[in-house]
């Protein structure tokens, strides 16, 4: 498959800035891949319009506050996304304005809110080595804990396509690193309800859309539920930049299957009930852990697993999913699993119908 023809005009207005009132109040699309139909629901009827007996997998992964506020020592403001630990006290980190940084450079970290009686506690970033894509090493100074860091002075690590308005002239740059009832909301919405292992720069958007109520509501229906873990990370928003998607170079997602989730799939596919994987991500761990008859062995590790036309699915038989940007890996995975004609027919309806589009957008439910 090539490039060009992963892509789709989407008017910027439908990209969805905020998240539904309700969680479960998104609206549901659903395709059918045999027959190409569709109809529109909502999500919270989601319980009655899966197969029966359908096991849900979903993703337990929990996104760190990873997005940092950094000041130059000349007075210039620069964002910092955390991804990962390699090493112990060793950052990988996205920052912006990167060409102009150097190495041993020392970069404060600005806490989220000042408080004149008790001082946030001064951190700065070395800087220690460029690396390819604006992605730089760093060390927290003084030395700590990656987690307790991004707790403290951390913020929800939105994609960039949410573009809010942001206020203008001196007194912004004076609230710059102040919370904002926005801020607030995100550090609730852009998370699952049930996320449970932290490690993830990106939210598992399928799942934003559950909530109790909707759980409680499968149980009632039978439809039982199995956790995998798969920690996204800023590789999910990476365009594909080569012609054809054979040459285009993963990137790597921990992702783990415990034990219990491994039988619950193994059992479901010998009884013959459906597995319906919430989110590409686990769709990921499914599809990596998955022999060739679809038994799955439990494990945990890096994944490259890039799904694309004209991958043979192992391990998935429905996929409840939002809508993806054009040009991208999740977008391929899409194609392989519904079609192509399918699934851009699917997205043009949405467009007229409305839909809102990407992390907090709308769903579609594949069977």
């Amino acid at each position: 498959m090539r490039i060009d023809e992963l892509q789709f005009d989407l008017p910027p207005e439908y990209i969805a800035q905020y998240p539904a009132d309700r969680r479960d109040a998104s609206r549901l699309m659903v395709v059918r891949r045999d027959t190409g139909q569709r109809s529109h629901e909502w999500f919270n009827r989601l319980p009655q319009l899966l197969p029966p007996g359908a096991l849900l997998v979903l993703n337990d992964t929990r996104v760190l506050p990873a997005r940092l506020h950094l000041k130059r020592r000349s007075g210039g403001r620069i964002e910092g996304l955390f991804l990962h630990e390699p090493e112990p006290g060793v950052w990988e980190m996205m920052l912006t304005e990167s060409r102009r940084l150097r190495a041993g450079e020392l970069l404060s970290i600005e806490p989220p809110q000042a408080s004149p009686q008790e001082p946030a506690p001064a951190v700065q970033l070395k800087l220690i080595d460029r690396q390819e894509g604006g992605m730089w090493k760093a060390a927290p100074v003084p030395a700590g804990n990656a987690h307790a860091i991004l707790m403290r002075f951390g913020q929800p690590p939105l994609p960039p396509y949410i573009k809010r308005p942001r206020r203008e002239g001196s007194e912004a740059q004076a609230e710059h690193s102040r919370p904002t009832s926005e801020t607030v909301e995100d550090a609730e919405r852009y998370q699952t309800v049930y996320a449970r292992h932290p490690g993830a720069v990106a939210a598992p958007t399928a799942g934003l859309h559950f909530t109790q109520e909707v759980f409680d509501a499968l149980a009632t229906a039978g439809i039982s539920t199995a956790f995998v873990t798969l920690h996204v990370g800023a590789g999910t928003f990476a365009p594909i930049r080569c012609e054809d998607l054979a040459d285009h170079p993963m990137h790597a997602e921990w992702y783990e299957c415990p034990e219990a989730s491994a039988a619950a799939v193994n059992a479901a596919r010998a009884e013959g009930r459906p597995i319906v994987a919430v989110g590409t991500t686990s769709v990921r761990v499914l599809e990596t852990c998955a022999d060739e008859d679809g038994r799955l062995q439990p494990g945990s590790g890096w994944t490259r697993l890039f799904i694309y036309p004209p991958y043979r699915f192992k391990a998935v038989d429905a996929i409840l999913t939002n809508f993806h940007l054009p040009g991208s890996t999740l977008l391929a995975m899409i194609f392989a699993f519904a079609g192509r004609e399918t699934t851009l027919a699917a997205y043009e309806e949405a467009i007229r119908a409305e839909y809102r589009f990407y992390s907090y957008g709308d769903a579609m439910l594949i069977l």
